[in-house]
């Protein structure tokens, strides 16, 4: 099993495989990086008109900061989801796809998941900075609340990072679980307020299914994000509080996991 020194001291490795994943992404691909800011533009476009202007789920305005501009309250959420999605996706298959590395040569296993969560922050922080450029075009200034959202954007890496690390060597010994994990990404998107307001669901869910819907990870991810970029404001104690909760649960059952699954991946593989 691979000590935290072991990884800590694979730093460059973790760098050459991150730069690998990046360069790999669009590889060949006509509009290259373009790609990664095109790919949720496309998406906003499409939410925007279906639940935006046809279904009328529009949420309230930011509080205090008076937006309100559909696409960009839909942006708050959807491009941190998209780093899970793409994060665990890509996370799941890490060990399977680099298989004749692992037998080949000994390094920390952990570093190839690292390299798909590294290359997929480089592609939120960049799109996370042309969101933030448009809500500053709106007149909404997040230049104050960009140190929040960074603090967490750290939780989330960890969280994903957490989840990614099991999934990666689950699927070594069961290979059904990346397309378990396809149809759990649907429930989950649309199980999480990213598409419309958490104040619809209230109104149709109370008591424990309320408290259900509230355990959800993302439900506090998203409410984070829009709290800071949206609305302007500080998450309350309690958001805060849950999201390092999940992030410290998640990375720590998934080392677990990972460390517990990991003696006999060349031979799995």
């Amino acid at each position: 099993m691979s000590s935290l020194g072991d990884v800590a001291a694979s730093r460059e490795l973790l760098w050459n495989l991150t730069l690998r994943e990046l360069r790999g992404k669009y590889k060949r691909s006509a509009l290259g990086w373009s790609w990664s800011l095109v790919n949720p533009l496309v998406t906003m476009a499409i939410f925007t008109v279906v639940f935006g202007v046809f279904l009328k789920a529009g949420p309230d305005k930011g509080d205090p900061s008076g937006l309100d501009v559909f696409a960009l309250w839909l942006l708050c959420a959807l491009l941190p989801w998209n780093f899970v999605a793409n994060t665990l996706n890509g996370g799941a298959v890490a060990l399977v796809g680099n298989g004749n590395l692992i037998k080949k040569v000994y390094f920390p296993r952990q570093t190839l998941v690292g390299a798909v969560v590294g290359a997929n922050l480089v592609n939120l922080l960049i799109e996370l900075g042309v969101l933030c450029v448009a809500l500053l075009v709106v007149g909404n200034n997040v230049l104050v609340w960009i140190p929040g959202a960074l603090v967490v954007t750290a939780l989330l890496v960890v969280f994903t990072l957490g989840l990614s690390l099991a999934l990666s060597v689950l699927n070594v010994y069961f290979r059904d679980t990346q397309h378990f994990l396809a149809i759990f990404l649907q429930l989950w998107f649309y199980a999480s307020p990213i598409v419309y307001p958490s104040k619809l669901v209230q109104g149709h869910v109370a008591g424990g299914w309320w408290n259900l819907y509230e355990a959800n990870p993302f439900f506090r991810f998203a409410e984070a994000y829009r709290n800071l970029l949206y609305d302007l404001r500080w998450p309350d104690w309690g958001t805060l509080g849950l999201l390092v909760a999940w992030s410290a649960v998640s990375v720590v059952a998934g080392w677990w996991i990972f460390g517990r699954l990991e003696g006999r991946l060349a031979e799995e593989l």
